[in-house]
């Protein structure tokens, strides 16, 4: 099979001393409620050989969990429109820059955590370090997805959170189809490792991540939540 990769993105990597082949595999737009199950036995199956291993959009498999939230549940009050001025915006998007987003985060963890991870981030960057108000509030808040259509319209007015279970959702996929899988949660500015599959259990975090530190899935609408993996051989 002839293997594809997004604009700007390279098919082979260097990962652990091997190269890898990384095919990006196109779907449609996939609605809240469809099937992973159906979607990796049509559009993955056919080209997926043993040995491979798929990498999947967090986002993705959320939107088949139904994990999304809507602009009525996460209207902005008075601290969630102040609190939102003083994030740190990055080429990735405005993340908890936007009001509807950071209210999100006040409902999940509530506002007095919130306001104090906002304090600990704001000392964090006078002494040069970043990242501390999500590392403090955790994935369910750094892994919201939505509420922004400058790249995906469609996710103007919608957020998607992070999926229920993926270490089980990666197990059901193998015991359903065969196929060995991760989850990631990935941008052009980073990448994470949010499950995977009991077949990778010889892997390292580091390992997985090193054969996608690349994005290759792309960030913009390229409907690729799908990365095939395969070692290319000698």
């Amino acid at each position: 099979m002839d293997f594809y990769a997004n604009e700007g993105k390279a098919v082979t990597i260097e990962a652990g001393g091997k190269t890898y082949a990384r095919h990006a595999v196109e779907t449609h737009f996939v609605q809240v409620g469809e099937s992973y199950i159906d979607l990796i036995e049509k559009y993955v199956k056919p080209l997926y050989q043993p040995g491979d291993i798929l990498s999947s959009s967090e986002k993705v498999i959320a939107l088949c969990q139904g994990r999304v939230v809507t602009e009525d549940e996460c209207k902005p009050g008075f601290w969630a429109t102040l609190l939102s001025r003083f994030v740190h915006q990055t080429s990735a998007g405005p993340g908890m820059g936007l009001p509807i987003k950071m209210q999100f985060a006040i409902n999940v963890c509530g506002l007095g955590k919130v306001i104090w991870a906002a304090v600990c981030a704001g000392v964090g960057k006078i002494f040069g370090k970043h990242g501390v108000f999500y590392e403090m509030l955790g994935e369910e808040v750094s892994g919201l997805d939505g509420f922004y259509g400058e790249d995906i319209p469609e996710y103007e007015h919608m957020g998607v959170r992070v999926p229920r279970d993926p270490d089980k959702v990666c197990d059901e996929v193998y015991e359903k189809t065969g196929v060995v899988m991760m989850i990631v949660d990935a941008n052009d500015l980073n990448v994470e490792l949010l499950g995977k599959g009991q077949q990778l259990k010889g892997y390292t975090k580091d390992q997985l991540l090193g054969l996608i530190r690349d994005n290759p899935a792309g960030q913009d609408r390229q409907l690729t939540p799908f990365v095939l993996i395969r070692e290319v051989k000698e």
